[in-house]
């Protein structure tokens, strides 16, 4: 809990289908004692015309000056741009929120770098939900953990992993399965896709021991994740099924509320999960 009694302030690095989203939450006060302090934009006039309603627009600002402006830094931009909004956060000893957890896997040297500085950095569920049970079964030794995922091949289209291999998923009539290997090697091929991969890693075995399927579905509306995880204490098969953004069908509408919800536990008197 960061708060006592004091206003919590937040900016958001990126204002695309997630950052957006969660700043006009902020703004519109869905969490008591966090308010929306800065932005950042590649297009800084069009952030400010997406802001138009806001109860109280804020200024945007240059990526590297957002820990100047917040005690919490949602990180919500593409993975070109991650350690430029994460390193200042972390060097400056604050709350990095990172919602590309598959970036973070290629910087991992920054968790170093916030166990000197005292910062935090706090991967939110997201699009996976269910990392609780994965940490509490980590705690007592996991077995095996794989993901297999499922999108609709539009979803898919123009991943790096897919480019490299000359992968069409166009006009597909029955499921294609278009990646199978780690969770590292899935973020990495999938960049705009598999952040839920990186996030399970994170939160269980590893992105290296973590196994990943993808498959490109013309059957599936939704992007669908299933989880399998054999523990010590616990086995599991958890099946989600997020509903895509219409302005982003890469990303489910799922996300933001998961960011929120994640920033809500830092001003929270009361915090149920693990």
């Amino acid at each position: 809990m960061i708060s006592s009694r004091r206003t919590v302030h937040v900016a958001v690095g990126g204002l695309g289908t997630v950052g957006f989203e969660v700043a006009r939450r902020i703004d519109g006060g869905a969490i008591d004692d966090l308010t929306l302090s800065a932005v950042s934009a590649r297009d800084h006039a069009r952030a400010r015309a997406r802001m138009r309603g806001f109860r109280s627009p804020v200024d945007v600002v240059a990526v590297e000056r957002l820990a100047d402006r917040a005690d919490i830094v949602v990180e919500s931009a593409p993975a070109a741009v991650f350690r430029e909004i994460a390193e200042p956060v972390v060097r400056a000893g604050k709350v990095l929120v990172a919602i590309s957890a598959g970036a973070l896997l290629d910087h991992a040297d920054l968790v170093e770098t916030a166990r000197a500085t005292g910062a935090q950095i706090v991967v939110p569920s997201g699009a996976v939900m269910g990392l609780d049970a994965v940490r509490g079964a980590a705690e007592s030794g996991i077995a095996s953990v794989t993901m297999i995922t499922r999108k609709p091949p539009g979803g898919l289209a123009g991943a790096p992993h897919l480019v490299e291999h000359g992968i069409d998923v166009g006009g597909l009539e029955t499921p294609l399965k278009v990646f199978e290997g780690s969770a590292r090697d899935g973020a990495r091929g999938f960049p705009a896709n598999v952040n839920v991969a990186a996030a399970l890693g994170l939160a269980g075995v590893g992105p290296e021991r973590t196994r990943l399927e993808i498959w490109a579905d013309p059957g599936v509306t939704r992007n669908t994740h299933e989880i399998r995880l054999e523990a010590d204490t616990v086995r599991f098969q958890l099946r989600i099924e997020n509903v895509p953004s219409e302005e982003n069908p890469r990303t489910g509408r799922s996300v933001a509320p998961s960011v929120v919800a994640a920033l809500r536990r830092f001003v929270a008197p009361l915090v149920v999960g693990t």
